[in-house]
């Protein structure tokens, strides 16, 4: 009998993975991206995941089971962790903890000494995680700030270390501005040394996601079209230089989405379940939402929505500048989502002035949202830049057509009905200003009067394929081809 084929092993290393622990899109992925590429390469591949214990990960008290206890030096400390497994579809998830992890905190504490901390010690201790598992890995795939410290540990602490020759890395970029800096403290303390690549400008020097992106062998920006913008001064942080220098090992895989999560034919936080094909009922799930918020209820009436974190980088100002413009049209609009306080009180506002016609929910709620896709006709995501994005494929897969800007992950995943009216499954604009989104949001409206035109758009939307299937395949390409 021949021996059967050896898996290839792989790390999955991040601050976050669905349902354990989300603030955003890097939990989506990393709940999502390695139990796809287990179910469709479980005979090519042993992938697991390492997160960090947090607190919430404590409350939800998941099925796991304790694996043992394990210390390692870093500069003059010995630290200990413990170690936990449990599972996320099938993936094995092992959880770390020691004391700079488990201080009854947040996943993020915005004091960066103390996120330093947490998530410098969190990339030794997922390596040490591995040595006392006796589980030698072939790729370690290390996701933003938060685990580029591991694959730049690889190159120098651990460079002669023959428990870890021959490991090949990943690291993930979800969003270059949050590049980890207020951590020096922490990294000295841990006996991190500042790199001497020449082609790092100096500030990066000693900051955590830039050393991830010089240490490791490929880098994956979260579209095709972030993977471009990161190469120009516009996005690229400080880091455009570098990344053109080294763009040989920079691409892009556009994200995918959970389509069983994400689907309006079986959602149960939808009143009525509807398909492409059994598109009527539709309607009723926006008749409902018309009706408990106290709006005008009529199907004729276009119904704005927006899921978002409400900060400038997701084009908020230009909604609330907008809409006062446009209120000679009929139309209704409802926002869910927190964030900057200034935003939330302008939001709150725009709704006391206008309450036959404008709402807001100024917090995050998941079944709300699915209502909000569902229910919406026109979704607005004007943002300044979006790496990758998701907000707009759920939106899409319930009829509910984007209008948003032509960056990142957006103008990879939507159509452009202007450029493109037979097959197109939203609206895009170029200029990233108020006066272009009015532009794009009146072609909309314009658009939503011909319900012929709008039913043929809301059907190539919900057909779009964004299963993680085909994401997944390419990621497997790049762990194949390294």
């Amino acid at each position: 009998m021949h021996e059967s084929k050896r898996k290839l092993k792989v790390l999955f290393a991040s601050a976050e993975a669905a349902p354990f622990a989300k603030m955003g899109g890097l939990g989506d992925v990393s709940g999502a991206l390695p139990a796809s590429l287990l179910q469709n390469y479980k005979d090519e591949l042993d992938i697991r995941t390492i997160l960090p214990f947090h607190e919430v990960i404590k409350k939800l008290d998941p099925p796991m089971k304790k694996i043992g206890d394990y210390a390692f030096s870093a500069s003059d400390q010995e630290i200990e962790c413990q170690l936990f497994v449990s599972d996320i579809d099938g993936v094995p998830v092992y959880l770390v903890d020691n004391d700079y992890i488990n201080h009854n905190s947040p996943v993020y504490h915005g004091d960066w000494y103390l996120d330093g901390l947490k998530y410098a010690t969190f990339s030794l201790a997922l390596l040490e995680a591995m040595r006392y598992l006796d589980w030698k890995i072939d790729i370690l795939h290390a996701n933003d700030w938060h685990t580029a410290l591991a694959p730049y540990a690889l190159k120098t602490t651990y460079q002669n270390d023959l428990f870890y020759q021959g490991i090949k890395t990943i690291l993930s970029i979800h969003n270059l501005p949050y590049n980890g800096w207020g951590s020096q403290d922490a990294m000295a303390r841990l006996g991190f040394v500042p790199s001497h690549d020449q082609d790092l400008p100096d500030w990066a020097r000693f900051t955590p996601l830039p050393l991830g992106v010089a240490s490791a062998d490929k880098v994956i920006a979260v579209s095709p079209g972030y993977a471009r913008e990161i190469l120009t001064p516009e996005y690229g942080c400080g880091m455009e230089g570098y990344l053109q220098k080294h763009s040989n090992k920079v691409m892009g895989i556009l994200n995918g989405i959970d389509v069983n999560i994400w689907d309006p034919e079986t959602d149960e936080q939808i009143s009525h379940n509807f398909s492409a094909e059994a598109f009527s009922e539709r309607v009723n799930n926006k008749l409902d939402l018309q009706k408990a918020l106290d709006f005008v209820v009529d199907e004729n009436i276009p119904l704005l929505t927006i899921v978002s974190r409400l900060s400038d980088q997701k084009g908020i100002p230009a909604i609330l500048e907008t809409l006062p413009q446009l209120l000679d049209r009929d139309w209704q609009f409802l926002l869910l989502g927190s964030g900057s306080p200034e935003l939330e009180q302008a939001a709150d506002q725009l709704s006391a002035e206008h309450p036959d016609r404008i709402a807001s929910i100024l917090k995050y709620d998941e079944v709300i949202s699915h209502v909000l896709y569902a229910s919406g006709d026109i979704f607005l995501m004007p943002s300044l830049y979006e790496p990758c994005g998701l907000s707009q494929m759920f939106a899409m897969r319930y009829g509910n057509l984007p209008v948003a800007t032509e960056t990142g992950g957006l103008a990879d995943s939507i159509i452009d009905f202007s450029r493109d009216p037979e097959n197109a499954t939203g609206f895009l604009y170029e200029d990233k200003t108020a006066e272009g989104f009015l532009r794009s949001l009146t072609l909309a409206l314009d658009t939503f009067a011909d319900p012929g035109t709008w039913h043929k758009l809301q059907k190539n939307a919900m057909e779009a394929d964004f299963a993680w299937k085909k994401s997944a395949a390419k990621y497997y390409d790049v762990y194949k081809s390294l």
